[in-house]
């Protein structure tokens, strides 16, 4: 099987010739996969540890003052968000400020700068997806982190308030920010939806010990945003993928009905996402892509302990398919130590087929 067939073959809960693997990381840990490799790029370093997936992006091609990376105003940020935010700090960082804060009417928020989906140019889309030749499962589709750009926009604390005591408003909001999202996926799609086989997007719903919200809250404010997002995949054709951090096993129902066919990271030691527990509850109802623990395993094991640990969960997830092996973050951190990465997808190579 092709990369691409073998990623189909799970998401239509087929069994493949074997699991599929995928990979995330960050530009620091693959200058240092490629260095310890002696590999030339990134390409090359996909094949090596046999990642089935590749990914494509539009690209920015408005205003400065809504650009991701360019004409910062705070000293210390080190990228924008579609909507102003400028965020600051390790990774993707914290926001500077909260530019909605201080919202109290629907006519703050409707006067509020909002981007315009145009400024995504998509036009380069089709040509860098067909460039693989239809080997690999390709990744599109905006990220689309409407939760995290609602807090982004008015505050943690003031978005959860609202939620309770303002919940038009709350939507109001959520709106906004999903009709973005929206526009800017629908434009990709129309370019370019034959060339992609996955819809991908994120949202981390979970902390370490249970969800952010419960799941009555997450139904009424949540849930039809992301049913409207894998709405708009499946009319073009593709699987829908959600990435989704920490502990929200009790959301996986709501999140089944909205249409997501795939979750990604699925961190093991969060409360109960465990793999012998999301496999009993929800084996056969969705794809599972991740698992295999970044917090402990991979960051303070040796390269026996995660080709161990790798195996146990492969014997948990892999019966009856619908398994994609991959580390519990889609972006691995430079303090992972690499050998312990390649000893996970050498596992994955010598013990994933059917």
């Amino acid at each position: 099987m092709t990369s691409r067939e073998r990623v189909r073959a799970v998401f239509s809960h087929e069994i493949p010739d074997r699991v599929p693997a995928w990979m995330g990381a960050s530009p620091e840990f693959k200058a240092l996969a490629l260095k310890s490799a002696g590999l030339g790029g990134e390409e090359d370093l996909a094949l090596f540890v046999g990642d089935d997936f590749r990914r494509v992006y539009a690209r920015y091609a408005g205003p400065p003052e809504f650009s991701p990376d360019s004409a910062l105003v705070h000293p210390d940020a080190t990228s924008r968000t579609p909507f102003g935010v400028e965020r600051l700090g390790y990774g993707c960082g914290q926001p500077a400020g909260h530019p909605l804060a201080g919202i109290r009417s629907a006519a703050d928020i409707d006067a509020f700068a909002w981007p315009d989906p145009r400024w995504m140019d998509v036009s380069r889309i089709r040509a860098d997806a067909s460039a693989w030749g239809g080997r690999f499962a390709v990744l599109g589709g905006d990220w689309s982190p409407f939760y995290h750009d609602a807090i982004d926009l008015v505050g943690m604390e003031t978005l959860m308030i609202m939620l309770v005591d303002n919940p038009e408003l709350a939507d109001r909001l959520l709106n906004r920010i999903v009709d973005y999202y929206f526009q800017v996926s629908l434009g990709i799609f129309e370019a370019a939806a034959d060339v992609i086989d996955v819809f991908f997007i994120g949202n981390d719903f979970g902390t370490q010990t249970g969800p952010v919200v419960g799941e009555a809250l997450f139904r009424r404010f949540f849930q039809p945003h992301l049913a409207r997002l894998a709405s708009l995949g499946h009319d073009f054709g593709l699987k829908v993928q959600l990435h989704c951090c920490g502990g929200f096993f009790p959301l996986i129902p709501a999140l089944i009905e909205a249409g997501i066919d795939a979750l990604q990271a699925l961190q093991p030691d969060s409360r109960d996402m465990a793999p012998a527990r999301l496999k009993s509850a929800f084996g056969g109802c969705i794809v599972f892509n991740g698992c295999i623990d970044t917090h402990h395993w991979l960051i303070d094991g040796t390269p026996d302990l995660v080709r161990a640990k790798t195996r146990e969960v492969l014997g948990i997830m892999k019966p009856g398919g619908g398994y994609i092996a991959s580390p519990s973050h889609d972006y691995l951190l430079p303090e992972t130590p690499v050998e312990n990465v390649f000893a996970f997808y050498q596992t994955v190579k010598e013990y994933g087929s059917y």
